[in-house]
């Protein structure tokens, strides 16, 4: 849309002719996008590790997520899948959850 006007770069994001994006806007319009969503607000940067989280927790193979994060390394991908909890903690999680979801008896 910006035809002539766009500057090409390799950034992720940039305003909309393609020149690098002001932090603060990127965050107010971020902010405003979960808003909408309605789902929690969180740091950008988190984001990354809930896509890793998620990729580990789908058993994603580690280097397609490796490829997907762009990581440069496998040793810092296998870093976020050794911290997903096994079945068997997640089981126990869950059971926490719902027991505190209950209504307090008393």
């Amino acid at each position: 849309m910006a035809g002539d006007g766009w500057k090409t770069s390799d950034l992720a994001f940039t305003t909309r002719t393609g020149t690098p994006i002001e932090p603060r806007n990127f965050n107010r319009a971020f902010e405003s996008h979960c808003r909408r969503a309605g789902v929690p607000r969180i740091r950008v940067h988190d984001t990354r590790h809930t896509c890793a989280s998620l990729l580990a927790a789908l058993d994603v193979y580690p280097r397609v997520a490796m490829r997907i994060l762009r990581h440069s390394q496998i040793s810092m991908t296998m870093d976020v899948y050794t911290q997903i909890p096994s079945p068997e903690a997640r089981k126990a999680l869950d059971r926490l959850n719902q027991s505190l979801d209950r209504p307090s008896k008393g």
